[in-house]
């Protein structure tokens, strides 16, 4: 049976996206228990909070001022400190076998009626809840990048997942002041499955002599009223996660998700995006 009422929120991982989703939960009102397994991590997660508080308060763009809103979280190494949460969202590395790992531990440490949610943007829910005793219990949360601003959330349906876990999600999300939609246990789900080839195939053509990565991305900005053209959106999600998305989808799918050349050989050069100040584009 799942609680009613969510007041404290888990987050597994203080990334990029961890500490967007442990942000956005404070900043709506919940208690926040961040955790990652070094010191650094959290502490790095701190920073990337507040940083972007400080842009949003900047902007007149919160209720409550940052510092009110970086109190409701607190940061940790200890999986035990997740134990009294009421809904925990795990945004660890995009691996299943650890993934796997951080719900054996959640389900260790957490109560039996806990939702226990997965940011993951490809691995399958179902796999993923397979290494617990309870997997009607595990959803996916997929929280686009970057959290605090992006207005959308994926609902991810795994095989055994409740419908009442599922309407759990979707008000959360919605509490978080977010738009949800559905996705079935498919591969890539919605948003990666038709997401990635994309990408790729704005990749390929201005590797193909098409045309230049400007115009390409013009086009499709121009064109189809996207907000951001392939290759700089490559670039703000992060060529090496482009790659990993395609890859998996590349195995579970065939040959229509199979990465772009240009694509690995920049990622195996280091030029990761804007996280490294260089991709497609410069960055400061």
């Amino acid at each position: 049976m799942v609680r009613d009422g969510i007041d404290r929120i888990g987050v597994v991982g203080a990334g990029t996206m961890g500490s967007g989703i442990a942000q956005v939960a404070a900043t709506h009102g919940y208690d926040v228990v961040m955790r990652d397994i070094e010191p650094e991590f959290v502490e790095n997660g701190f920073d990337t909070i507040d940083d972007s508080l400080g842009r949003l308060a900047g902007r007149d763009a919160l209720e409550d001022d940052p510092e009110t809103i970086r109190d409701r979280i607190e940061g940790t190494t200890s999986i035990e400190a997740l134990a009294d949460c009421d809904l925990v969202v795990e945004a660890a590395l995009e691996d299943l076998e650890v993934k796997q790992d951080v719900f054996e531990d959640l389900e260790r440490v957490c109560d039996d009626d806990v939702v226990l949610a997965t940011n993951t943007s490809t691995i399958s829910i179902t796999s993923i809840a397979s290494a617990i005793d309870r997997p009607e219990r595990v959803v996916g949360l997929h929280f686009m990048n970057p959290v605090p601003v992006m207005e959308g959330v994926e609902v991810v349906v795994g095989e055994k997942t409740t419908d009442e876990v599922v309407d759990l999600a979707h008000e959360v999300a919605e509490d978080l002041g977010k738009t949800t939609w559905e996705s079935d246990d498919k591969p890539g789900f919605v948003t990666n499955r038709i997401l990635m080839p994309w990408i790729n195939e704005g990749i390929r053509a201005y590797d193909e002599g098409v045309a230049s990565k400007e115009d390409i991305d013009a086009g499709m900005e121009l064109g189809t009223n996207v907000p951001m053209g392939p290759l700089t959106l490559a670039d703000h999600i992060g060529l090496d996660i482009c790659l990993h998305a395609s890859e998996t989808l590349h195995e579970e799918l065939g040959d229509r998700y199979k990465p772009a050349y240009l694509l690995k050989r920049k990622v195996e050069a280091g030029e990761l995006g804007k996280k490294t100040g260089t991709g497609f584009y410069e960055y400061e």
